[in-house]
């Protein structure tokens, strides 16, 4: 049995209390197959801090609490009873939350067996940093582009359209992907894709949780700008490694369809807020 499960394990049997130093937060809708595999991988990795793991259901319907009750009943699990987004759904698991250090993480994230040793190991040692994440990786191993320099006005069209493929917005992506470096290496950097976030509780004490203003898109922008605010490093960490199968689905749009497709245009809402929310700020 994990070290940590036992634990958790030796504190129910015997009611006493004991000290949480990671939550896990996993944010469901409609993807339980995920949500059992992510489980499964977080219990074979290798992590020696006691832990748990809260699924967060945005009333998806899909049958995860059943799941969740037969394979893994050491799991939390809430149930929003509504589509609350990203952020809010999100802060559901965190105000529940017992432990030292949050990982917020999608049900598309594999981790690998040292990979959240990894992240505990570097952030529990440095006071000045108020949030790590790992490389992403594909399925075959190649890289994803997960962490950013802050945005410039015209990027998230030129990301979410056909406008990007023209010669002189590449530019500006290869900026924005930050595709003058290799991400091979650990560095602090602007702010981190929120699909895999490490965060001490203090931090999110100090510098707020996620704006649930942003049901989806610029709630993981805003949060690593209000963390820089607030005298934090928000690190990308090269050394621990997870596999996510997200793929953009903006990339299945094409010409006109791009501007006017559902998750263009709540991308686009998304900006404005975040805009009109630091406007000014550089």
């Amino acid at each position: 049995m994990n070290l940590s499960l036992q634990y958790a394990v030796i504190a129910l049997n015997i009611n006493l209390p004991y000290t949480m130093e990671l939550s896990i937060i996993i944010l469901n809708y409609k993807m339980k197959g995920l949500v059992k595999n992510c489980v499964k991988t977080i219990f074979e990795s290798e992590f020696d801090q006691p832990y748990e793991i809260i699924v967060v259901d945005n009333n998806s319907g899909d049958g995860v609490e059943a799941m969740l009750q037969e394979r893994f009943p050491q799991v939390k699990f809430i149930q929003t009873g509504a589509n609350l987004g990203m952020g809010a759904g999100n802060n559901a698991g965190i105000n529940a939350a017992l432990g030292k250090y949050v990982l917020i993480m999608n049900p598309d994230i594999f981790v690998s067996r040292d990979s959240l040793q990894k992240l505990y190991d570097y952030i529990s040692q440095r006071s000045d940093v108020g949030l790590v994440a790992p490389r992403l990786l594909n399925p075959d191993k190649t890289l994803q582009y997960t962490c950013y320099r802050w945005h410039k006005f015209l990027t998230p069209a030129l990301r979410r359209t056909f406008f990007g493929k023209i010669k002189w917005a590449q530019k500006e992506l290869d900026r924005f992907l930050m595709r003058d470096w290799d991400h091979a290496s650990t560095r602090e950097v602007d702010w981190i894709q929120g699909s895999c976030l490490l965060i001490p509780k203090k931090v999110i004490d100090e510098a707020g949780a996620f704006d649930d203003r942003f049901f989806m898109y610029f709630e993981d922008t805003d949060l690593c700008r209000r963390i820089r605010k607030a005298g934090y490093k928000n690190v990308y960490l090269a050394e621990a490694e997870v596999v996510h199968l997200h793929r953009r689905q903006s990339a299945d749009q094409s010409g006109l369809k791009s501007l006017f497709s559902k998750l263009t245009r709540i991308h686009i809402a998304s900006w404005m807020k975040y805009m009109l929310k630091w406007k000014g700020e550089s």
